[in-house]
């Protein structure tokens, strides 16, 4: 059980030798592959090792641009995420640098998923396995299988497969979706009419956009994505109905009626990331990374802003927005929905594993979000701070870090 400090001062000590602690940390494992003949490269960095499991999860990047750095960085946010939400698993994170666009590339995936073979638990590994992440596609589930006979170690697979299909259900957006409703009723206020903006709608954005738009009750004001060419707003004048299916086809990820939907009924306000300024009660950012930043965060008008891109708001633009008032709900707080559902499909025997998946990842979130916004209320502290001190006394408490002397990178929580 989380051991909540009595005072501000207490608090905010043991914040300060947490984040010293985490700081000085370097990773367990950094893993670079290289097939010099197909031209691709792979990256497995695994930050910390649960000593209860013996391993670490997290998905799988696939871009043309992806680093070693990058992946490094979301590896460290998984362990803040897992263990934020409880789970014994560390974090980690893979990376595939190539074009999952281009002719060919099936056969660079699966050279460099081969090589990732002495990472995985029955060689010894750490690496609970691949997922999905940036880039994904379905395919990329028989390219693995097919490459390494172990379809144990992917998950995001298809229900027939034994898998909860996440992107497809959505679970990581409905996670983002339930940290949202939880942080507004906390606070005494209800997502039932709760207007809110998307940043990007792939499988996170949909995801939000159908359960807090949807289940939930929220009112879809604005939304941006490539697929749309910039930033969209939804007036008072759209009729209940028009609203109710342009949240339907986002949910459905139907971007052909979702474009038509919304070229048709909303009001182009500029660029993609123009709808980040949207005065509405929450922001969901589900795109890239660092798009909220000290040279763009006093133009953010929300009044929450629950992350669902991994790492969208700068740890300095957090606190910037918590002192204007704008409660912050972080990624490894709020969208850990998606590796909730890699470890259902991974430990359990359930006949249904996407209900079970969905319903500890509403319970575990809320939950969270709740405790944490509580002890953020009580201490006078931000939800941000609450959330980071969850994160990092559970990291602590599983004994899965031991601080070893290197440079401390204070900025990972504003300091």
């Amino acid at each position: 059980m989380l051991d909540i400090p009595e005072t501000r001062e207490d608090f905010f000590s043991r914040l300060h030798q947490y984040t010293l602690d985490f700081g000085r940390m370097k990773p367990a494992v950094e893993y670079t592959v290289r097939d010099r003949l197909l031209g691709v490269e792979g990256y497995v960095v695994v930050w910390n090792i649960s000593p209860v499991t013996g391993m670490a999860k997290g998905g799988c990047r696939v871009t043309p641009t992806v680093t070693l750095e990058e992946v490094g960085m979301l590896a460290r946010t998984m362990a803040l995420k897992n263990a934020a939400a409880g789970l014994p698993l560390g974090g980690a994170k893979s990376g595939i640098r190539g074009n999952p666009n281009a002719p060919g590339f099936k056969q660079q995936y699966q050279s460099i998923v081969k090589s990732f073979l002495p990472m995985f638990p029955e060689n010894g590994g750490a690496l609970g396995g691949l997922g999905f992440d940036l880039g994904a596609r379905p395919e990329f589930i028989e390219w693995f299988i097919e490459a390494t006979g172990m379809p144990q170690r992917f998950t995001g697979k298809p229900e027939s497969m034994g898998g909860t299909d996440y992107d497809v259900h959505g679970i990581a957006g409905l996670g983002v979706a339930a940290a949202a409703r939880a942080g507004l009723e906390v606070n005494g206020g209800s997502a039932v009419g709760a207007t809110f903006a998307v940043q990007g709608l792939g499988a996170m954005g949909a995801g939000v956009v159908r359960y807090f738009g949807g289940e939930y009750g929220g009112l879809l004001r604005s939304v941006s994505d490539k697929v749309l060419g910039g930033s969209y707003r939804l007036g008072d004048d759209v009729s209940d109905d028009v609203r109710a299916e342009i949240v339907d086809a986002i949910g459905r990820m139907d971007r052909e009626r979702t474009a038509a939907l919304v070229h048709q009924h909303g009001e182009h306000i500029g660029k993609p990331g123009k709808v980040l300024y949207e005065a509405v009660d929450v922001l969901f950012p589900c795109a890239v990374h660092d798009v909220i930043h000290p040279g763009n965060d006093a133009e953010v008008a929300a009044r929450m802003v629950a992350e669902g891109a991994n790492g969208p708001c700068k740890a300095v633009s957090r606190e910037t927005l918590q002192q204007r008032g704008v409660v912050v709900l972080p990624d490894f707080l709020a969208n850990s929905g998606g590796i909730i559902a890699a470890h259902v499909e991974m430990t359990s025997e359930a006949d249904d594993k996407v209900a079970v998946a969905k319903q500890l990842t509403v319970e575990t979130i809320d939950r969270n979000v709740r405790s944490t916004v509580s002890m953020a209320n009580g201490l006078e502290v931000s939800p941000y701070q609450a959330a980071s001190y969850l994160a990092l006394a559970n990291v602590f408490a599983e004994g899965g870090l031991t601080p070893v002397p290197a440079s401390v990178d204070l900025d990972l929580f504003g300091g």
